[in-house]
C-alpha cells in the first residue's frame, strides 16, 4: 500500500460501526494525526465541543441523529471547520445536498485507504490555505489602521512651488470622479495624497479602501478586489463582498498598481470601461459606483516597457497624472516637516518646546533622504526619543544622516540604467568610507588598496569626506 506521508492534526471521526472506528484510527494514527472516535451524535457533538478537532469524518446514518443535520449545526458554528461525509448512504441527493452544507467532500462505504489519506491532505491543504489568508487579511487590516492613525493627522505638506502646483490641481478635483494616478518614489507621500484627495472630494462622506498590490499573493489580489461568492473555490466558506463592493459610493485606492497582475489588470480595465463587474464564482454582473485612484513607485516609462503596466489600463487611469517630487527636490519644504513630525513624537512625551539647533537642521536639509518623507519621520522619531533638554543635537541624528555628504548612500539606480567603470569605482570606495565611518586606513584595507592609493582615488573622483 502506497500510502502519501505523514501530517499532522485533530480528526474527529463520527460513525456508528465499531469496526470502521477501529480501522481509520489505526490507519489515521499511523499516518500521524491525532483521532478522537464517536459512535453517535451525542458523543460527537460533545467530542466537538471538547476537542475542536479540524477535520470530521462524519457518517450521516446514526442512532440518535442525522448526519445532514449534524453538518448543518458544525458549519453554521464553526464555518472553517473542514467535514467529509463518509456514508453507506450513497444518493446523488445527498452528495448535493452535503456539498451545499459545506461538506468538503463526500465517499460512499466501502471506500480504500488511499482515498481517505488522500481526501484529508486536500482537506488540510485547504484548511491551511483558508488559516493563513485569513491571517494575512487580519494583519493586512492591522497595519492598515495603524497607518491610518500613524498617518491620519498628515496633509499634503508643501511650501515648494511643485506642491502648491499640485495641491491646487487636486482642489480642482474636488467636484470630479476621473480617474487618478499618483507617481513618486517609495516615501514621498502618495497615500497621504490620496487620502487628501478624498477627503476634499464630494464623495468624503464615503468609505475609502485600500488595496496594496505588492502586499498580497498574485492569486490573492482577484479575490480581494472583485470578491467572491461561497464554493467559488476550495477553502471560500462564505461570500466576500470584495473592495470594489466596500468602495461603492467612495473611493478605491490602489497603490502600488505596476505589481498587479496584467491578466487582472485587463479585468479592471474592463469594469472602468463598462461600470460593472462580476465577483468569482457568480454568474451575475454588479454595477460599480467608485473613484479610482492609482499610485506607483515604478518610473511609468519603465513600467510602460518592462509590460508590468498595461498601456490600455495607463491612458484609462491617466485621466490626471499628479507626480510627487522626492524630499531632495523640495528641500524648503523639509524645516515645517521636520516641526510637524517633532510636535508629533514630543507630545506624547510631554516634551514641548523641542526643537533641532541649527546644526542638526543643517544637517537634516543636506541629507539626501533616498527614503524621502517616510524616513524624514522616522529620522525625527529617532531623535526625539534621544533628545535632551528642548534641543535636538546632531548627535541624536541616524547614523546615515551625519555622514559627510559625500558619503551618503543615493538611491539604487535603475535596472535600465548602466554605470561606467569611473562611477563603479566611486560607489565601492563611498560604500567603503560609509562602512568605516570616514576611517580611510581601514576603507583602504576594506579595498585592499594602499592608503595613499586611495587618497588619490578620493581626490580624483571628488569624494567629499
Amino acid at each position: 500500500m502506497n500510502l502519501p506521508p505523514t501530517h499532522s492534526g485533530k480528526i474527529l471521526v463520527i460513525d456508528d460501526e465499531r469496526p470502521v472506528l477501529l480501522t481509520l484510527e489505526a490507519l489515521l494514527t499511523r499516518k500521524g494525526y491525532t483521532v478522537h472516535l464517536a459512535n453517535s451524535a451525542t458523543a460527537g457533538r460533545d467530542l466537538l465541543d471538547r476537542e475542536k478537532p479540524d477535520l470530521v469524518l462524519l457518517d450521516l446514518g446514526l442512532p440518535d441523529g442525522d448526519g445532514m443535520e449534524m453538518l448543518r449545526d458544525m458549519k453554521k458554528a464553526r464555518p472553517e471547520l473542514q467535514v467529509i461525509i463518509l456514508t453507506g448512504q450513497d444518493s446523488l441527493h445527498n452528495a448535493i445536498e452535503s456539498i451545499k452544507l459545506g461538506a468538503f467532500h463526500f465517499i460512499s462505504k466501502p471506500y480504500s485507504p488511499e482515498e481517505v489519506v488522500s481526501l484529508l491532505g486536500r482537506a488540510f491543504e485547504a484548511l491551511q490555505l483558508q488559516t493563513e489568508t485569513a491571517h494575512l487579511r487580519e494583519e493586512t487590516q492591522s497595519l492598515k489602521q495603524r497607518l491610518e492613525r500613524a498617518e491620519s493627522f498628515l496633509y499634503p505638506q508643501g511650501r515648494s512651488r511643485k506642491m502648491q502646483e499640485i495641491l491646487d490641481l487636486t482642489r480642482r478635483l474636488a467636484n470630479s470622479d476621473a480617474s487618478v494616478l499618483i507617481l513618486g518614489e517609495s516615501g514621498v507621500g502618495k497615500e497621504v495624497l490620496a487620502n487628501h484627495i478624498h477627503r476634499t472630494s464630494r464623495r468624503a462622506n464615503g468609505p475609502l479602501i485600500k488595496l496594496n498590490c505588492a502586499a498580497f499573493p498574485a492569486n490573492m489580489i482577484e479575490g480581494e478586489l472583485f470578491g467572491y461568492v461561497k464554493g467559488a473555490f476550495t477553502g471560500a466558506l462564505a461570500d466576500f463582498p470584495g473592495m470594489i463592493q466596500e468602495s461603492a459610493g467612495g473611493t478605491l485606492f490602489l497603490d502600488e498598481i505596476a505589481e498587479m497582475p496584467t491578466d487582472l489588470q485587463t479585468r479592471l480595465l474592463r469594469v472602468l470601461q463598462e461600470r460593472e463587474y462580476r465577483p468569482l464564482g457568480s454568474t451575475k454582473t454588479r454595477p460599480v459606483d467608485f473613484r479610482l485612484i492609482a499610485a506607483t513607485n515604478l518610473a511609468i516609462d519603465e513600467a510602460l516597457e518592462s509590460g508590468r503596466l498595461r498601456e490600455d489600463l495607463y491612458y484609462r487611469l491617466n485621466t490626471f497624472q499628479l507626480e510627487l517630487p522626492p524630499l531632495r527636490e523640495r528641500r524648503e519644504d523639509i524645516p515645517s516637516l521636520v516641526t510637524l513630525f517633532i510636535e508629533t513624537f514630543a507630545g506624547p512625551l510631554g516634551r514641548t518646546g523641542l526643537a533641532p539647533s541649527r546644526a542638526a537642521m543643517e544637517k537634516i536639509i543636506a541629507y539626501h533622504w533616498p527614503g524621502n518623507i517616510r524616513q524624514l519621520r522616522n529620522a525625527i522619531e529617532y531623535a526625539v526619543v534621544l533628545a535632551d533638554e528642548k534641543t535636538i543635537e546632531e548627535s541624536h541624528l541616524p547614523a546615515e544622516v551625519r555622514l559627510p555628504t559625500g558619503l551618503q548612500t543615493r538611491r539604487k539606480p535603475s535596472a535600465s540604467s548602466v554605470q561606467s567603470l569611473v562611477e563603479n569605482e566611486r560607489h565601492t570606495i563611498i560604500k567603503a568610507l560609509a562602512a568605516t565611518q570616514g576611517n580611510k586606513k581601514r576603507a583602504a584595507e576594506m579595498l585592499g588598496i594602499y592608503r595613499p592609493t586611495l587618497y588619490q582615488k578620493i581626490k580624483r573622483l571628488g569624494i567629499e569626506c
